[in-house]
């Protein structure tokens, strides 16, 4: 095998490889002559097909199939022994496969690139520190009876978060307008869910009460005719309702999976969960800090095809939170690349850079952390250890969580390195979603 390679444009190389025309000829020979002993044909019986007969009918297929296998084995073979890294499918062309002469195929590809690490020491993370309070368990507990809150009829004036059921009829220059009209509507005031001006509207309105209120379409609505449009409403009350909040009873806290126990060990579960939920979004708030400087402060030249496999990935991720209501075949689409570019971008960068970190500084897998990590996410099911068991009998969920474990190790790699500082903080701000950089 005879291969030459050349750099065509930052990461792209051409290979281009010549073949001796007996590695694909003797296998074409050799899967012929086994599909003699088999193939039927009419007038011919079974294993006494002349050769020349099968090689006329298949003959052609079968170097097809051969000529494909044979350019991408000594494509992988090439590389190796060129000692460059592919990052994606290479694109092959054929320049010659005319039986009886040397196959020529030329190869296109991107390589991965150069990393060089920054000093790590040039990174700062500030570490959130907080504690689970009274008050926070609380809050909470309030969270969850509103969350299982019933509704009681109400002739009071209307209070924010009760839920009122209106009729309405608005109108702009006097004129009723297309969707501005519906009857026995429910509405919780304070959700949002209408226009501005219009649920303030109807705060202190009872049962039975009926007036107009001014308002104004915000400039980005979505009818063209009435963005920033004035309009009034006429508005008239036929029921309200007041939340009316669980008691917290035996009842109650069975729904949460306390059966024995009462309110002080339902609040030790509470509790128990909300340290956990804060534990991991302090250790979250500090990963993502030293992700977005890893992103930030190192240049990296990026392989156009781990892009594409990684729009591809998320673009899939997105159709499965639809649950199916996007085809396949309309995903392209409806869901461009440019949608996804950006943060496939940025995840590649950080693949490559928390890669180099692992190679350079032969980081491997720590397989006390793997069991830990299964054994966290088993522990929110009912049969913790038959998940364990599932987790460990599936190498591709398996592999999942010791992606997860080793670039936890790369941040702890980091934050050794890097400046640390510690941030008195409360609960709340803590599980805060952060925003990503």
């Amino acid at each position: 095998m005879q291969v030459s390679i050349e750099t065509t444009s930052g990461l792209e190389r051409r290979l281009t490889v010549n073949l001796p025309a007996e590695v694909v000829d003797k296998e074409v020979d050799k899967r012929l002559q086994q599909a003699a002993k088999t193939v039927r044909i009419n007038g011919f019986r079974k294993g006494k097909v002349p050769m020349k007969v099968v090689r006329q009918r298949f003959g052609a297929g079968v170097r097809q199939e051969v000529l494909g296998e044979v350019m991408s084995r000594s494509f992988y073979d090439a590389v190796q022994k060129e000692q460059v890294k592919p990052a994606g499918q290479p694109s092959i062309e054929a320049k010659n496969v005319t039986p009886g002469e040397n196959l020529e195929y030329v190869a296109t590809f991107e390589v991965y690139p150069e990393v060089a690490l920054t000093d790590l020491a040039e990174i700062a993370v500030e570490r959130p520190t907080a504690e689970v309070t009274d008050s926070d368990v609380d809050n909470m507990i309030d969270v969850l009876r509103k969350q299982q809150s019933g509704w009681k009829e109400t002739k009071r004036k209307a209070q924010k978060g009760d839920r009122v059921t209106i009729d309405f009829v608005g109108r702009k220059d006097g004129e009723e307008f297309e969707g501005g009209k519906a009857e026995g509507q429910q509405l919780v005031l304070g959700s949002g869910s209408m226009i501005p001006g219009f649920e303030d509207g109807i705060l202190g309105m009872k049962p039975g009460e009926e007036k107009e209120v001014e308002v104004t379409f915000p400039e980005d609505y979505q009818a063209e005719n009435l963005k920033g449009a004035d309009a009034v409403f006429t508005i008239k009350v036929t029921a309200s309702e007041k939340p009316e909040l669980p008691e917290l009873n035996d009842e109650f806290f069975a729904g949460y999976g306390v059966a024995e126990g009462g309110e002080e060990k339902f609040r030790e579960e509470v509790r128990g969960n909300m340290e956990r939920e804060l534990k991991n979004a302090a250790l979250n708030k500090v990963k993502t800090q030293v992700m977005d400087q890893l992103f930030e402060k190192h240049e990296v030249e990026i392989p156009a095809a781990l892009v594409a496999g990684e729009v591809q990935t998320l673009r899939g991720q997105m159709v499965q939170q639809f649950g199916g209501q996007i085809k396949p075949e309309d995903a392209a689409k409806m869901l461009p690349d440019t949608m996804f570019e950006d943060q496939a971008k940025r995840r590649v960068v950080l693949g490559l850079v928390v890669g180099e970190i692992v190679k350079e500084n032969k980081l491997s897998v720590d397989a006390d952390r793997v069991k830990a990590k299964v054994e966290e996410l088993a522990s929110t099911y009912q049969q913790p250890e038959e998940v364990v068991e599932y987790y460990f009998n599936n190498r591709e969920l398996l592999a999942g969580v010791e992606s997860v474990v080793l670039e936890d190790q790369v941040v702890d790699f980091v934050l050794d390195k890097a400046k640390v500082s510690e941030v008195e903080s409360s609960y709340d701000d803590v599980i805060k979603p952060q925003k990503q950089a």
